[in-house]
């Protein structure tokens, strides 16, 4: 709480003017319990079972502060999500700027689908800056356009926070986030992802997080750099 000012006049009719960072106030919404979060959270982890109940997988340690991957809520998410797939940037690679229903459909299409998708805001040292999706890759469309195996994880990334762009933090969750597959999904043994090849950034944060450039694939939206982080080469890579 701010100091009172002692130059100012008593007053019956006195306010205290509490201006949050917009940072807390993210904090503290992402702390709020879900409503029915009884029942909310057992349709959840029922549906999650094909990612191995991702919501419970917790924070982890990483050089810039805990990191955590909350899965999102679209009456608590949307309005952030929109703002950051409307960044140019953004949307240059995945063409879903517009109102809040364009990124509306997109959500709800994987919460309410199998939980072979799960849409993450991933939090650091308490503020939302990215945005995630971790998927069933064998069980997803890309499986037709490689050899998939079975338990393959994918992941899509986006940086949403302008201020944790080009400093090497991308590169630093990447790797945290695909040791967190290997850790909490045993069965397991890839990780992977198909960042566009015009996208040179991705394709080099993916090289420096330990993932490998495995083929150019044709993709019906891109031509796509396939990338593997293996299980077997995880501390060598």
């Amino acid at each position: 709480m701010p100091p009172t000012d002692p130059s100012a006049g008593s007053s019956t009719d006195d306010t205290l003017d509490l201006k949050l960072s917009e940072e807390l106030v993210e904090l503290i919404a992402h702390e709020q319990p879900e409503p029915h979060a009884e029942g909310a959270t057992a349709h959840r982890r029922g549906a999650a079972d094909l990612l191995d109940s991702l919501a419970d997988w917790g924070p982890v340690d990483t050089p810039m502060g805990a990191f955590r991957l909350v899965p999102v809520r679209v009456e608590r998410d949307l309005r952030t999500v929109t703002h950051w797939m409307n960044d140019p940037a953004v949307a240059a690679f995945w063409e879903l700027d517009g109102p809040e229903t364009v990124a509306e459909a997109h959500l709800r299409a994987q919460l309410d689908g199998d939980g072979r998708s799960v849409p993450c805001l991933g939090v650091l040292a308490g503020v939302p800056m990215s945005y995630w999706e971790v998927y069933r890759a064998d069980l997803d469309p890309i499986a037709r356009h490689y050899p998939a195996r079975p338990h393959d994880t994918g992941l899509h990334l986006l940086i949403g926070k302008v201020a944790y762009r080009g400093r090497g933090i991308g590169t630093h969750l990447l790797r945290t986030v695909a040791d967190l597959v290997l850790d909490r999904r045993p069965s397991c043994g890839r990780v992977v992802a198909e960042p566009d090849l015009r996208n040179v950034p991705s394709v080099s944060a993916f090289l420096s997080a330990g993932f490998r450039l495995s083929a150019e694939i044709a993709l019906p939206d891109k031509r796509a750099a396939l990338m593997i982080r293996d299980r077997a080469l995880r501390r060598v890579l």
